[in-house]
């Protein structure tokens, strides 16, 4: 029996690449987060407490994401963690979703509430912060775009960027409809419109958290068109015990045992295997065990 073990430098992290911004975004999200919550407990704004809760969890989700980028720098420094610690990037995402989903129901709650009894909103204060809050998502999510393509936990926090960003155009809708109408409403309308707005895209993103924790093959996969890739290699007389999933984003690993054919020779087995899942699947970490074919089931397969 032979082994063969492809070991790429894509296994780095996509989200490491992008450090530098999301430090620039922490500080500028930081910074107005601050500035809106003092703000909306001053003015009695609902809609712009609403967005202050949801920046807060920009600010805490890109603090997890950098926390869980250094962990996984350092983890690798460990023998006894053999794949890192890269899973903290999903365990962050994952726990993104539940907290801005919480905070959601909560603006949520509080909004039915106030449609019941219209509270007075000091709309000065909550324009000018609205703006300011604007434009600071407007930067955090230009930093954070690029990112959210190849990271799931730059994509939680690009997410909430997107809704704090809208939640900001919200605001300052609410705040210029007070000022020219005097309708108190429209502070828990807009409060309301951003819960419905954010609450599906975290629950999507906790769904994709959920299937890399579960090892569930990836959805961009195909695991019979992997198997038949690998059973087209020559010298392959038959795929079992093939597995699929993602360590974290960006890193698809695979796993599977080879059955050859009689004259088949190791080493071109093992180097087209390779190569096949890497060009046609962009797996770029696989652990393969080729087995001689006089001696099917040997390998004692056992069926997950």
């Amino acid at each position: 029996m032979g082994a063969g073990h492809d070991h790429h430098g894509g296994i780095a992290g996509a989200a490491q690449r992008h450090v530098g911004r999301l430090w620039a975004a922490f500080a500028l999200l930081a910074t107005l987060m601050v500035v809106e919550a003092v703000t909306a407990l001053a003015t009695g704004s609902l809609a712009l407490l609403s967005d202050a809760g949801h920046m807060f969890t920009d600010v805490l989700g890109i603090g997890m994401a950098l926390a869980a980028i250094t962990a996984a720098r350092r983890g690798g420094r460990d023998a006894q963690r053999t794949f890192g610690l890269y899973r903290l990037e999903v365990l962050a995402a994952l726990a993104n979703a539940l907290l801005l989903s919480g905070v959601a129901v909560y603006v949520l709650v509080e909004a039915v509430r106030r449609f019941g009894d219209p509270h007075e909103v000091t709309t000065g204060p909550m324009l000018v912060v609205a703006v300011l809050g604007l434009l600071a998502n407007l930067v955090a999510f230009g930093l954070l775009r690029e990112g959210a393509k190849e990271s799931i936990n730059l994509r939680g926090a690009y997410l909430e960027v997107l809704a704090d960003l809208l939640g900001s155009v919200g605001v300052i809708a609410a705040a210029l409809l007070i000022m020219t109408t005097g309708w108190w409403w429209a502070d828990p309308l807009v409060a309301v419109a951003i819960g419905v707005f954010i609450l599906p895209r975290t629950w999507r993103l906790a769904r994709a958290a959920l299937r890399i924790l579960v090892q569930a093959a990836p959805e961009h996969l195909q695991v019979d068109a992997v198997r038949d890739r690998l059973s087209a290699v020559p010298g392959v007389a038959e795929v079992h015990d093939l597995h699929l999933w993602t360590l974290t984003s960006g890193m698809e690993v695979a796993s599977a045992h080879l059955t050859m054919e009689p004259a088949a020779e190791v080493g071109s087995v093992l180097a087209a295997a390779r190569t096949a899942l890497h060009d046609d699947f962009h797996i770029e970490h696989a652990t393969l065990q080729v087995e001689p074919g006089e001696s099917p089931g040997a390998c004692g397969r056992i069926e997950w």
